[in-house]
Protein backbone atom coordinates (compact mmCIF):
# COMPACT_ATOMS: atom_id res chain seq x y z
CA UNK A 1 0.00 0.00 0.00
CA UNK A 2 2.35 2.49 0.82
CA UNK A 3 4.34 1.99 -2.88
CA UNK A 4 0.73 2.61 -4.20
CA UNK A 5 -0.21 5.34 -2.25
CA UNK A 6 2.24 8.07 -4.05
CA UNK A 7 1.09 6.71 -7.50
CA UNK A 8 -2.27 7.48 -5.82
CA UNK A 9 -1.73 10.95 -5.02
CA UNK A 10 0.26 12.28 -8.58
CA UNK A 11 -3.04 12.21 -10.21
CA UNK A 12 -4.60 14.82 -7.63
CA UNK A 13 -0.78 16.71 -7.48
CA UNK A 14 -1.07 17.07 -11.40
CA UNK A 15 -4.70 18.30 -11.04
CA UNK A 16 -4.01 20.94 -8.69
CA UNK A 17 -0.68 21.49 -10.16
CA UNK A 18 -3.12 22.40 -13.87
CA UNK A 19 -5.97 24.43 -11.85
CA UNK A 20 -3.44 26.25 -11.01
CA UNK A 21 -1.69 26.93 -13.91
CA UNK A 22 -5.58 27.38 -15.53
CA UNK A 23 -6.23 30.21 -12.62
CA UNK A 24 -3.14 32.11 -13.53
CA UNK A 25 -3.76 31.65 -16.82
CA UNK A 26 -7.15 33.00 -16.42
CA UNK A 27 -5.62 36.19 -14.18
CA UNK A 28 -3.00 37.32 -17.07
CA UNK A 29 -6.08 36.62 -19.47
CA UNK A 30 -7.88 39.51 -17.59
CA UNK A 31 -5.17 41.83 -17.38
CA UNK A 32 -4.54 41.35 -20.71
CA UNK A 33 -8.26 42.18 -20.93
CA UNK A 34 -7.78 45.72 -19.10
CA UNK A 35 -4.76 46.58 -20.72
CA UNK A 36 -6.29 47.20 -24.59
CA UNK A 37 -9.35 49.18 -22.19
CA UNK A 38 -7.17 51.41 -20.63
CA UNK A 39 -5.88 52.54 -24.00
CA UNK A 40 -9.06 52.63 -25.35
CA UNK A 41 -10.44 54.97 -22.88
CA UNK A 42 -7.49 57.45 -22.98
CA UNK A 43 -7.97 58.55 -26.29
CA UNK A 44 -11.77 58.54 -25.86
CA UNK A 45 -11.51 60.65 -22.82
CA UNK A 46 -9.27 63.18 -24.62
CA UNK A 47 -11.43 63.54 -27.96
CA UNK A 48 -14.55 63.79 -25.64
CA UNK A 49 -13.24 66.30 -23.12
CA UNK A 50 -12.24 68.36 -26.61
CA UNK A 51 -15.47 67.95 -28.35
CA UNK A 52 -17.34 69.09 -25.04
CA UNK A 53 -15.54 72.31 -24.72
CA UNK A 54 -15.32 73.67 -27.84
CA UNK A 55 -19.12 72.35 -27.92
CA UNK A 56 -19.65 75.28 -24.28
CA UNK A 57 -17.36 77.76 -26.49
CA UNK A 58 -19.60 77.43 -30.16
CA UNK A 59 -23.14 77.73 -27.42
CA UNK A 60 -20.89 81.40 -25.59
CA UNK A 61 -19.72 82.43 -29.22
CA UNK A 62 -23.15 81.89 -30.98
CA UNK A 63 -25.17 83.60 -28.14
CA UNK A 64 -22.78 86.79 -27.96
CA UNK A 65 -22.96 87.25 -31.71
CA UNK A 66 -26.08 85.79 -32.67
CA UNK A 67 -28.44 86.22 -29.66
CA UNK A 68 -31.39 83.66 -29.49
CA UNK A 69 -32.35 84.82 -26.26
CA UNK A 70 -32.61 82.60 -23.01
CA UNK A 71 -32.28 79.44 -25.38
CA UNK A 72 -28.70 78.65 -25.77
CA UNK A 73 -28.07 80.71 -22.30
CA UNK A 74 -29.72 77.83 -20.90
CA UNK A 75 -26.67 75.09 -21.90
CA UNK A 76 -24.11 77.10 -21.06
CA UNK A 77 -22.45 74.90 -18.25
CA UNK A 78 -24.05 71.79 -19.45
CA UNK A 79 -21.03 70.70 -21.65
CA UNK A 80 -18.87 71.05 -18.94
CA UNK A 81 -20.67 68.95 -16.50
CA UNK A 82 -21.43 66.20 -19.21
CA UNK A 83 -17.77 65.87 -18.71
CA UNK A 84 -17.71 65.68 -15.15
CA UNK A 85 -20.23 62.56 -15.12
CA UNK A 86 -18.45 61.10 -17.75
CA UNK A 87 -14.86 61.29 -17.10
CA UNK A 88 -14.17 63.08 -13.81
CA UNK A 89 -13.25 65.94 -11.44
CA UNK A 90 -10.05 66.46 -13.84
CA UNK A 91 -11.62 66.15 -17.68
CA UNK A 92 -14.03 68.55 -16.13
CA UNK A 93 -11.51 70.99 -15.38
CA UNK A 94 -9.74 70.67 -18.58
CA UNK A 95 -12.28 71.13 -20.46
CA UNK A 96 -13.16 74.10 -18.59
CA UNK A 97 -9.80 75.58 -19.12
CA UNK A 98 -9.51 74.52 -22.93
CA UNK A 99 -13.13 76.27 -23.15
CA UNK A 100 -11.31 79.58 -21.45
CA UNK A 101 -8.41 79.41 -24.04
CA UNK A 102 -10.49 78.68 -27.20
CA UNK A 103 -12.86 81.49 -26.64
CA UNK A 104 -9.92 83.47 -25.83
CA UNK A 105 -7.91 82.78 -29.39
CA UNK A 106 -11.67 83.64 -31.18
CA UNK A 107 -12.83 86.47 -29.12
CA UNK A 108 -9.98 88.12 -27.02
CA UNK A 109 -9.02 87.57 -22.98
CA UNK A 110 -12.33 89.46 -21.77
CA UNK A 111 -15.19 87.74 -23.06
CA UNK A 112 -13.32 84.70 -22.36
CA UNK A 113 -13.14 85.46 -18.83
CA UNK A 114 -17.05 86.24 -19.00
CA UNK A 115 -17.37 82.67 -19.86
CA UNK A 116 -14.99 80.98 -17.80
CA UNK A 117 -16.86 83.10 -14.84
CA UNK A 118 -19.30 81.32 -13.32
CA UNK A 119 -20.10 79.22 -16.69
CA UNK A 120 -17.27 77.12 -16.65
CA UNK A 121 -16.95 77.25 -13.13
CA UNK A 122 -20.79 76.56 -13.05
CA UNK A 123 -20.15 73.42 -14.97
CA UNK A 124 -17.85 71.68 -12.67
CA UNK A 125 -19.56 72.50 -9.84
CA UNK A 126 -23.03 71.03 -11.35
CA UNK A 127 -21.15 68.08 -12.80
CA UNK A 128 -19.73 67.60 -8.68
CA UNK A 129 -23.01 67.87 -7.37
CA UNK A 130 -24.71 65.61 -10.07
CA UNK A 131 -21.94 62.96 -10.21
CA UNK A 132 -22.23 62.84 -6.14
CA UNK A 133 -26.28 62.33 -6.24
CA UNK A 134 -26.59 65.85 -4.53
CA UNK A 135 -30.08 67.37 -4.14
CA UNK A 136 -31.68 69.21 -6.87
CA UNK A 137 -31.98 72.51 -3.83
CA UNK A 138 -28.45 71.96 -2.89
CA UNK A 139 -27.34 71.94 -6.06
CA UNK A 140 -29.25 75.07 -7.00
CA UNK A 141 -28.38 76.83 -4.08
CA UNK A 142 -24.55 76.48 -4.68
CA UNK A 143 -25.16 77.23 -8.36
CA UNK A 144 -26.96 79.82 -7.28
CA UNK A 145 -24.21 81.93 -5.35
CA UNK A 146 -21.77 81.01 -8.25
CA UNK A 147 -23.87 83.16 -10.55
CA UNK A 148 -24.29 86.05 -7.87
CA UNK A 149 -20.35 85.88 -7.49
CA UNK A 150 -20.53 85.85 -11.33
CA UNK A 151 -22.23 89.12 -11.85
CA UNK A 152 -20.49 91.42 -9.80
CA UNK A 153 -17.51 89.72 -11.56
CA UNK A 154 -19.09 91.23 -14.59
CA UNK A 155 -19.35 94.19 -13.37
CA UNK A 156 -16.15 94.67 -11.43
CA UNK A 157 -14.77 93.80 -14.69
CA UNK A 158 -16.66 95.96 -17.09
CA UNK A 159 -16.61 98.69 -14.85
CA UNK A 160 -12.77 98.51 -14.77
CA UNK A 161 -12.53 98.52 -18.85
CA UNK A 162 -15.15 101.00 -19.09
CA UNK A 163 -13.86 103.30 -16.53
CA UNK A 164 -17.66 103.79 -15.26
CA UNK A 165 -19.10 102.53 -12.16
CA UNK A 166 -21.54 100.06 -13.47
CA UNK A 167 -23.11 99.12 -10.09
CA UNK A 168 -24.44 102.74 -9.67
CA UNK A 169 -26.65 101.95 -13.46
CA UNK A 170 -27.68 99.08 -11.49
CA UNK A 171 -29.05 100.76 -8.04
CA UNK A 172 -30.60 103.25 -10.63
CA UNK A 173 -32.80 100.44 -12.21
CA UNK A 174 -33.46 98.96 -8.51
CA UNK A 175 -34.07 102.30 -7.27
CA UNK A 176 -37.21 102.76 -10.76
CA UNK A 177 -38.43 99.01 -9.81
CA UNK A 178 -38.99 99.21 -5.81
CA UNK A 179 -40.22 103.46 -6.69
CA UNK A 180 -42.58 101.60 -9.15
CA UNK A 181 -43.53 98.59 -6.46
CA UNK A 182 -43.90 101.19 -3.74
CA UNK A 183 -46.38 103.55 -5.67
CA UNK A 184 -48.42 100.20 -6.94
CA UNK A 185 -49.58 99.66 -3.40
CA UNK A 186 -49.99 103.21 -2.82
CA UNK A 187 -46.75 104.50 -0.72
CA UNK A 188 -44.96 107.61 -1.81
CA UNK A 189 -41.89 107.38 0.30
CA UNK A 190 -38.23 106.98 -1.47
CA UNK A 191 -36.42 103.59 0.15
CA UNK A 192 -33.36 104.09 1.59
CA UNK A 193 -29.71 103.63 0.03
CA UNK A 194 -29.24 100.15 1.77
CA UNK A 195 -32.74 98.77 1.19
CA UNK A 196 -32.07 99.37 -2.66
CA UNK A 197 -28.75 97.60 -2.64
CA UNK A 198 -30.03 94.59 -0.19
CA UNK A 199 -32.85 94.77 -3.05
CA UNK A 200 -30.63 94.59 -5.99
CA UNK A 201 -28.69 91.81 -4.51
CA UNK A 202 -32.03 89.72 -3.88
CA UNK A 203 -33.11 90.51 -7.59
CA UNK A 204 -29.63 89.24 -8.98
CA UNK A 205 -29.95 86.14 -6.63
CA UNK A 206 -33.29 85.54 -7.35
CA UNK A 207 -32.85 86.11 -11.08
CA UNK A 208 -29.56 83.19 -10.86
CA UNK A 209 -32.07 80.97 -8.55
CA UNK A 210 -34.51 80.69 -11.64
CA UNK A 211 -31.57 80.47 -14.53
CA UNK A 212 -30.22 77.18 -12.27
CA UNK A 213 -33.85 75.77 -12.15
CA UNK A 214 -34.12 75.55 -15.55
CA UNK A 215 -30.53 74.69 -16.11
CA UNK A 216 -31.33 71.54 -14.25
CA UNK A 217 -34.70 70.60 -15.76
CA UNK A 218 -32.94 71.20 -19.39
CA UNK A 219 -30.24 68.95 -18.22
CA UNK A 220 -32.62 66.56 -16.74
CA UNK A 221 -34.20 65.89 -19.90
CA UNK A 222 -31.35 66.14 -22.07
CA UNK A 223 -29.40 63.89 -20.22
CA UNK A 224 -31.02 60.87 -18.97
CA UNK A 225 -31.41 59.95 -23.20
CA UNK A 226 -27.62 60.42 -23.18
CA UNK A 227 -27.10 58.15 -20.36
CA UNK A 228 -26.15 60.40 -18.13
CA UNK A 229 -29.01 61.07 -15.72
CA UNK A 230 -28.56 63.79 -13.28
CA UNK A 231 -30.31 63.14 -9.65
CA UNK A 232 -34.23 63.00 -9.68
CA UNK A 233 -36.23 66.10 -9.00
CA UNK A 234 -38.61 66.92 -6.72
CA UNK A 235 -41.76 64.36 -7.13
CA UNK A 236 -43.43 67.90 -7.62
CA UNK A 237 -41.80 68.99 -10.89
CA UNK A 238 -41.94 65.24 -12.13
CA UNK A 239 -45.76 65.30 -11.93
CA UNK A 240 -45.82 68.75 -13.11
CA UNK A 241 -44.01 67.42 -16.25
CA UNK A 242 -46.03 64.39 -16.22
CA UNK A 243 -42.33 62.90 -16.58
CA UNK A 244 -42.01 58.67 -16.29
Amino acid sequence: MSILDPNAEEPEERLSGSSGASSHQNSSLQEEFRKPRLKVDAPLRMVETAFLASTASLIWFINFYFPLGPVLRIFFPVPIALVYLRWGKRAAWMAAVVSGLLLMVLMGPTRSLLFVMPFALMGVLLGATWYRRVSWLISISLGTLLGVVGVFFRIWLLSLLSGEDLWVYVINQVTSFLEWGLLSVGMLTTPSIFLIQIGAIALIAFNNFIYLFVVHLAAWLLLDRLGNPIPRPPQWVQVLLDYE
